[in-house]
């Protein structure tokens, strides 16, 4: 699975936002905590406007802020509203890709590593990343021995 720089960016800034428990922050100040290009998360956060998950406000006391709670903003929704579909074969949902032959059960592969992705990505929510107490099913995974190693 490759996370766009966008959806890292997006999710960073998401969770500065959750940290501040409905301020509003510039897109400046957003950057400027996490580090990040302001022109790039301008775009990104207009983006998050338009899906409904940030809004934002004009003038003095203007800036964006999250559009529903923390704890009901998932990873996952985040993903899709921004790349589409968290798993795809050849631009196709797994569900859709046809094998022949030897590789007719690859396509219960691909399936699985779909459900493996929603398995963390849609119990994962803002709040849960803010607090650092992941569900206990997604921590465990945390825990497998060579969850840390490169490969």
């Amino acid at each position: 699975m490759h996370i766009s720089a966008k959806v890292d960016y997006a999710c960073r800034a998401l969770c500065a936002l959750a940290a501040r428990d409905g301020d509003a922050l510039t897109a400046e100040e957003l950057a400027n905590e996490q580090d990040l290009p302001v022109r790039f998360l301008r775009a990104i956060l207009n983006e998050l406007r338009r899906v409904g998950i940030v809004t934002s406000q004009r003038g003095n006391e203007g800036g964006y802020r999250l559009a529903r709670r923390a704890e009901e903003i998932t990873l996952g929704e985040v993903f899709r509203r921004l790349e589409g579909p968290l798993a795809e074969v050849r631009n196709e949902r797994p569900e859709q890709a046809i094998y022949q032959g030897a590789a007719t059960h690859l396509q219960d592969v691909w399936v699985a590593v779909r459900a493996a992705l929603r398995y963390v990505l849609d119990e994962v929510t803002l709040a849960h990343v803010l607090s650092g107490e992941l569900p206990t099913d997604v921590a465990r995974l945390l825990e497998v021995p060579d969850a840390w190693q490169a490969r």
